[in-house]
């Protein structure tokens, strides 16, 4: 799909083009200069690094669920519904399970399926992005009118049809959210990358007859890779609210314990009504959690990619530094 090179500009088959050492120190120098400033960003943003913390942290716990929960997720431990107590802490479900263990079971479900359907939708949109930015022309219009159509798709509605067609499934599930969620990945990616093809070292490459190939993979894509890094942490957010939601409307694996499927096995047994709270609130509130910790890091990575936000953030920082320099006088 990359648009072919003048054959009287490129080497010979088996032999790569050679490149200049100040090109590659220059490729290899902004590589190195992105991820620089993806790590000041994070480490300058307290809500970056607390957003870090509760990511790991939960990664961790779903990680060590087998050694962490108090009970099998599979173990019924009490009556139905039972309150939280010294020896359960959140209560029981209505099947008699422990809440807390069925939290811990069900995040490492949940995290499973962001992380999986955001890959999925990281890597369609990637590969999109990269293909429309660097190639431009006839091939970037018809790739940008494909993602119009499914930008305006609402996707909810569609991603609810689609699992109810193939039948609830954590692999249908996880299929559906990543195919339908690489658009906004694909319009941020083509803009880095028709940026980054304009700058000097790559055109000089190109002028010395470098294949798009080995452009696209040794300067054009290191240079997107910060960014595909925010963009997948904000959409494992969303992936695992639309996993909830789906679960929630029956459309989960019922064979699974999910943070979704345990909201609607609370919901089904009207929980609310009988005043059981701690059925219901929790799984919530660590869907909750999650989002909030995938969106203060995903945004404080973003900050170092969008030159508004920074801009906006150093114009206070020096406003701040009038301020206080004029009340010293």
């Amino acid at each position: 799909m990359l648009p072919e090179v003048d054959p009287t500009a490129v080497e010979p088959a088996g032999v790569i083009a050679p490149v200049e050492p100040e090109d590659q120190l220059a490729g290899r120098q902004a590589s190195t200069s992105s991820w620089a400033t993806v790590s000041r960003a994070v480490r300058r943003s307290p809500s970056g690094m607390v957003g870090l913390a509760i990511l790991v942290v939960l990664i961790a716990v779903a990680l060590l669920a087998p050694q962490i929960a108090p009970y099998g997720v599979n173990e019924q431990v009490g009556a139905r519904l039972a309150p939280p107590s010294s020896a359960h802490l959140l209560g029981l479900d209505d099947g008699g399970y422990d809440i807390i263990s069925l939290l811990i079971y069900g995040l490492r479900v949940s995290l499973l399926v962001g992380f999986a359907a955001t890959l999925v939708a990281s890597g369609v949109g990637s590969i999109v992005g990269v293909v429309a930015g660097y190639s431009g022309g006839t091939v970037d219009a018809t790739l940008m009118r494909i993602t119009d159509y499914f930008l305006v798709i609402p996707a909810l509605p569609l991603m609810i049809s689609v699992a109810d067609i193939w039948g609830p499934s954590l692999f249908h599930v996880i299929i559906v959210i990543g195919v339908l969620s690489w658009t906004v990945t694909a319009l941020v990616v083509r803009a880095q990358a028709r940026s980054v093809k304009e700058r000097v070292y790559v055109k000089r490459q190109r002028s010395l007859g470098a294949s798009h190939r080995w452009i696209v993979s040794h300067h054009v894509l290191p240079q997107l890779v910060p960014l595909i890094v925010a963009n997948t942490v904000l959409n494992i957010a969303y992936a695992i609210f639309l996993e909830t939601a789906l679960a929630f409307l029956g459309l989960g694996d019922p064979t699974r314990v999910s943070l979704g499927t345990m909201i609607e096995h609370a919901f089904l047994a009207s929980a609310i009504s009988q005043g059981a709270w701690w059925a219901i609130v929790p799984p919530g509130v660590l869907v909750a959690v999650i989002i909030l910790a995938c969106t203060l890091f995903g945004r404080a990575i973003e900050d170092a990619f969008n030159p508004r936000l920074r801009a906006a953030h150093l114009g206070a920082r020096s406003f701040t530094r009038v301020r206080v320099s004029d009340g010293s006088r």
